[in-house]
């Protein structure tokens, strides 16, 4: 169950295993969009805190479903270089998106990562807050410490927390506009444990850990060492 009301997939992050430790609660949350945020939500929302808002959507995409949760800081970081409609376009898998992610928006990750710290609570969000959230929540976690099982379940967990009926509406209607894409429906609704477990793979092959992939565009030491400070509990 979402934790604000009218926003899709809205969650705490806290209490991920990482190593002898946990992740700390209340600090960082993932979401869909909060354009469907309503009174009720509203509230939800102002009670937990929030500081900052890291939207990682286009700007197609934020003027379509603009957000409702009144004035919090907002950082924008459009993660796709290109439009979402062309991955369906293009009819890539989910494992090929998220390669080119890591492979065009290398500095774009860490801006956003950067943007936790020093303003938790905070929230992360794209659009279902399944593929750009999870990316950019998984390198987080991973670089932070969280235990790898962990890293993988927490992504996966966004595929049970989709209501049935927006899959099935979203499917139909990007299944009219590509009637022929085969990949469709895991781009659309789906967030398998192996994809994401071949991420980190990905990751620790070509960079040694999240971590250093996080160097490697940008991120400092110091910041590595703020970022495991914010997450995970003394």
């Amino acid at each position: 169950m979402s934790l604000v009301p009218g926003a899709v997939n809205f969650r705490d992050i806290g209490g991920l295993p990482a190593g002898g430790s946990r992740t700390r609660s209340g600090v960082l949350y993932r979401s869909g969009n909060l354009a469907g945020v309503d009174e009720v939500g509203g509230v939800a929302f102002r009670e937990l805190g929030v500081r900052r808002v890291i939207d990682l959507r286009s700007d197609d995409e934020v003027a379509h479903a603009p957000s409702r949760v009144g004035d919090v800081e907002t950082l924008r970081v459009p993660l796709f270089l290109g439009s979402v409609t062309s991955f369906f376009v293009e009819d890539i898998s989910l494992a090929q998106m998220y390669r080119a992610l890591l492979e065009r928006s290398g500095d774009r990750l860490v801006t956003a990562i950067r943007g936790i710290l020093g303003a938790e609570p905070v929230v992360i969000h794209c659009t279902v807050g399944k593929d750009r959230t999870g990316i950019t929540v998984a390198l987080a976690l991973a670089a932070a410490g969280v235990d790898e099982d962990a890293v993988v379940a927490d992504y996966a967990l966004t595929e049970q927390n989709l209501p049935a009926w927006r899959g099935d509406r979203m499917l139909a209607r990007i299944r009219e506009a590509y009637p022929d894409a085969k990949h469709l429906e895991e781009l659309a609704t789906k967030s398998p444990a192996p994809v994401m477990r071949d991420v980190l793979a990905q990751v620790r092959a070509e960079h040694g850990s999240a971590g250093d992939y996080l160097r490697a565009h940008g991120m400092t030491d110091d910041e590595l060492a703020q970022l495991r400070r914010t997450l995970i509990e003394a």
